[in-house]
């Protein structure tokens, strides 16, 4: 009863959070001189009025899922992976080389890319794991050290001879036996939707790493070093391994992000001036998911609704900028979640007391 409860006040708290985020955003769309009520209609037709806009949602919130649970993960076993960001661009990076240079049949090419995408994440990710277990390096620096690494890495890689296409920033596209394109539902959906499978890919590997966490010994030793590393040595579970073990996998689940997003949106990478945010916006999936599998997935598709959906704001000539004060908003009042409760017993202890 206790745990059930414990959920039920998360999970309205972080309802009440992404109310309040909402207000501010049409409190400022008000002060911009707009309706806020048909700039989130418009928004919402944005998300639900069409089925291509529904694929394109699915299609944005497919690679925070994966980020967002391996901020998840990580955090759970008492680790903070900010590298989410750099094990993504890494997972693409790999994921287009072997998707171009490599020709196989659509049966093995398409495993043989994913995989290595979620090996070359897992093994980045590991740098720091080895770096905090055995030297006690904190794993913030180094995951944001890793991420630079990783974006000078990649466009390095791409102005080599062979793999720069001509006269572009940006790599040759993948054979198509390594895409995971769903090219008969874009009959329904419209020829420009990059519908695919890696929303059912990342949705089985959302219930495989559940089970992990909370089915299997290993899943309990990770979760035993998050609690209290101290008491689980006391106990006798291997912390410097667990430290290293969970970071390799919620390195390959932002790995797999960056596979899939090469696999069946992008096709190639290119030369990147900035970070692009999967990995950071997985941060903000997580927290609004509560780091648990079930809330990483339902933030994730929020964030794509936020994303894709804020676009159309555009039609009322509102900015789109204010989605992202909305998605700040929302975060800001999770973090400040405390400060929630305590205003929401308030307002309960008044009424009761009227």
């Amino acid at each position: 009863m206790k745990n059930k409860k414990i959920f039920s006040d998360t999970f309205m708290y972080t309802l009440i959070s992404i109310v309040l985020g909402f207000i501010v955003g049409g409190i400022v769309l008000s002060f911009a001189g707009f309706n806020p009520f048909e700039g989130y209609g418009a928004m919402i037709n944005g998300v639900f009025g069409e089925p291509r806009y529904i694929a394109w949602t699915i299609v944005r919130a497919t690679p925070l899922i994966l980020t967002g649970l391996s901020v998840a993960f990580a955090f759970r076993t008492g680790l903070f992976n900010i590298g989410a960001e750099g094990q993504f661009i890494v997972g693409a990076l790999t994921a287009a080389l072997v998707g171009y240079f490599v020709k196989l049949p659509a049966i093995i090419h398409i495993p043989l890319t994913l995989l290595s995408g979620c090996l070359a994440g897992a093994l980045w990710a590991v740098i720091a794991g080895v770096l905090k277990a055995k030297f006690g390096v904190n794993e913030v620096i180094s995951t944001i050290m890793l991420n630079w690494i990783a974006l000078y890495l990649q466009n390095y890689v791409i102005m080599l001879e062979g793999f720069r296409r001509p006269n572009s920033e940006s790599s040759y596209d993948i054979q198509a036996t390594a895409g995971i394109n769903i090219d008969w539902l874009r009959s329904i959906v419209g020829p420009a939707t990059r519908v695919n499978w890696g929303i059912v890919i990342s949705l089985i590997l959302v219930v495989i790493v559940a089970y992990i966490l909370y089915k299997t010994v290993l899943g309990f030793e990770l979760r035993a070093v998050g609690f209290n590393k101290y008491g689980a040595e006391y106990a006798g579970i291997n912390v410097n391994r667990s430290m290293v073990t969970s970071m390799a996998i919620a390195g390959l689940l932002a790995g797999a992000a960056g596979a899939m997003h090469v696999m069946g949106v992008s096709r190639r990478v290119t030369i990147l001036a900035a970070m692009e945010g999967y990995g950071f916006d997985g941060i903000a999936v997580s927290l609004i998911g509560n780091n648990t599998p079930l809330g990483v997935t339902l933030g994730a598709l929020l964030f794509g609704g936020l994303k894709y959906g804020g676009s159309k704001l555009q039609t009322i000539g509102a900015p789109t900028e204010v989605i992202n004060i909305v998605i700040g908003s929302i975060i800001y009042f999770i973090a400040a979640s405390r400060l929630v409760k305590i205003v929401v017993q308030k307002i309960k202890g008044g009424k009761a007391n009227a």
